[in-house]
C-alpha cells in the first residue's frame, strides 16, 4: 500500500509542476520578432566559400599583366574556374568554357585560375596555349585563393552574382549544357 501512495504522490507532483509551467508560460510576454538579418547585426551576408555567402575577396595578376579581382559588387557576374593542367576533366571543360566566355561576354566574366601550387607552371602555360583560352587566366602560385574557397577537386567552378554573393559551387565536371543552364540562371540571360 505504501508503494501505491508514493506513486500517487509522484503523479500529483508532476501534474502540479506541469500546470505551474503552463501558467508561467502564458503569463510571460512573447518576445519581439526581429528579422534574421537584424539578429546577425549586419545587412550583408558573411564571407565564405559556400552558396549564399559573400565570395572571399582576392586579386590576382593575369598572364596578360592585368589585375583581376573578385569580392564585392561587380558590373557582371563571374565564374571562377579553378583548374590544373594534369586534370582530364579540366581539359574536357576548357573548350566549353571558351565558348561560354564568348557567348556571355556582356553579362559574365570567366576567370581561369590555375592552382599552380598543385601543378607545374610550364605545363599550365602549355595548357593555356593549347586551348587558346578566351578568358583571363591567373596563376595561384601558393594555392592561397584555392584555399580561401576551400577547394578540394579539379575543376571547381564558383558562380558569383554581381552582388558578390556565391550562387553555387560546382565540384567536378558538368556537361556544357548543364553549365550553360546555371549561367543563364545566374545572369538572367
Amino acid at each position: 500500500m505504501k508503494a501505491v501512495n508514493k506513486r500517487n504522490i509522484t503523479v500529483i507532483a508532476v501534474i502540479v509542476f506541469l500546470a505551474f509551467l503552463a501558467i508561467e508560460r502564458t503569463t510571460q510576454s512573447e518576445p519581439e520578432a526581429v528579422p534574421a538579418m537584424e539578429q546577425q547585426g549586419s545587412s550583408k551576408p558573411e564571407s565564405g566559400a559556400g552558396a549564399g555567402l559573400l565570395a572571399p575577396a582576392f586579386t590576382l595578376q593575369g598572364v596578360n599583366g592585368e589585375s583581376y579581382s573578385v569580392g564585392g559588387t561587380r558590373k557582371k557576374a563571374v565564374l571562377v574556374n579553378f583548374w590544373a593542367s594534369w586534370c582530364d576533366p579540366c581539359q574536357q571543360e576548357a573548350p566549353a568554357l571558351n565558348a561560354l566566355a564568348l557567348k556571355y561576354k556582356d553579362v559574365l566574366d570567366i576567370y581561369g585560375i590555375n592552382v599552380t601550387s598543385q601543378d607545374y607552371k610550364p605545363n599550365a602555360e602549355r595548357f593555356v596555349r593549347k586551348y587558346m583560352l578566351a578568358f583571363p587566366v591567373m596563376y595561384d602560385l601558393k594555392g592561397e585563393v584555392f584555399d580561401k574557397y576551400k577547394g578540394a577537386v579539379f575543376p571547381t567552378n564558383v558562380l558569383v552574382d554581381n552582388n558578390g554573393v556565391i550562387a553555387e559551387v560546382i565540384l567536378g565536371l558538368l556537361s556544357p549544357e548543364e553549365l550553360e543552364k546555371k549561367i543563364i540562371a545566374l545572369t538572367g540571360s
